[in-house]
C-alpha cells in the first residue's frame, strides 16, 4: 500500500468540468491525521503506521488510552486504524498526514460501514420478484417454499431469506479523486460511498488500479 488517510463523510454534491460535463462526487473531510505509533520487523514482527483521527474528549478516554497518545505527544484521538504501508519506517511519531497526500486523478479503494436497513423481506434485500397482484392470491411479497423433500430435508445453507440488511463493510474499488481543497482538509471522489453522513471513511491507494 503506497498511500493512505481516514475521512469522514460529508455529503454529495456536483461538479462541472472545464467543458462543461457533470460529475456526481462525494465530499470527504480527510484528515489531518497523526502518526500515533509506527511499528517495525523488530519489535512488532511486521511494518505498519498507526494513524490517530478526529480529537475526543480525555472524559471519554481511558488511563492506557491517554499515556498512549502523550508518547506521540498528540491529543487523544477518537478513530485509531493501522496501515501497512511501503515506506512505514519514513514516518515520525507525531507527524500529520493531511488532504494532500491524494492527488486529483489517484484511483482509491473506499472502505465504510454500509448504511443499516434493519430486518427486510427477501424482495428489498435479495431483489426477488413479487408473487401476482390480482385474482386473490394471496401471495404478494412472501419469500415462498423454503423447503426440502425428505432428502436432504433441511434447508440448504446460504438460502436467500429475510434478514439484517446492511451495517456491514463495504469496500467500493477504483474511485476517482476529482479534486483536493487542502485549505478546508476536503477530498471530491467521483461517484458514492458507502455509509451514512459523518460516518468514518478509510481511503487507501487502489489495488488493481
Amino acid at each position: 500500500m503506497k498511500k493512505a488517510i481516514l475521512a469522514t463523510k460529508i455529503g454529495m454534491t456536483q461538479i462541472f468540468t472545464e467543458d462543461g460535463s457533470l460529475i456526481p462526487v462525494t465530499v470527504l473531510e480527510a484528515g489531518p491525521c497523526v502518526v500515533t505509533q509506527v511499528k517495525t520487523v523488530e519489535n512488532d514482527g511486521y511494518s505498519a503506521v498507526q494513524v490517530g483521527f478526529k480529537d475526543m474528549r480525555e472524559k471519554l478516554s481511558t488511563k492506557p488510552m491517554k499515556g498512549h497518545f502523550e508518547k506521540a505527544g498528540t491529543s487523544i484521538k477518537r478513530f485509531v486504524r493501522e496501515f501497512k504501508l511501503d515506506d512505514a519506517e519514513s514516518y515520525t511519531l507525531g507527524q500529520e498526514i493531511t488532504c494532500d497526500v491524494f492527488e486529483a486523478g489517484d484511483k482509491i479503494d473506499v472502505t465504510a460501514i454500509s448504511k443499516g436497513k434493519g430486518f427486510q423481506g427477501a424482495i428489498k434485500r435479495h431483489g426477488q420478484h413479487t408473487g401476482p397482484k390480482t385474482h386473490g392470491s394471496k401471495y404478494h411479497r412472501h419469500a415462498g417454499s423454503n423447503g426440502m423433500a425428505s432428502d436432504p430435508a433441511r434447508v440448504m445453507k446460504g438460502k436467500k431469506m429475510p434478514g439484517h440488511m446492511g451495517n456491514v463493510q463495504v469496500t467500493i474499488q477504483n474511485l476517482e479523486v476529482v479534486r483536493i481543497d487542502k485549505e478546508n482538509n476536503v477530498i471530491l471522489v467521483k461517484g458514492s460511498v458507502p455509509g451514512p453522513k459523518k460516518s468514518l471513511v478509510t481511503l487507501k491507494t487502489s489495488v488493481k488500479a
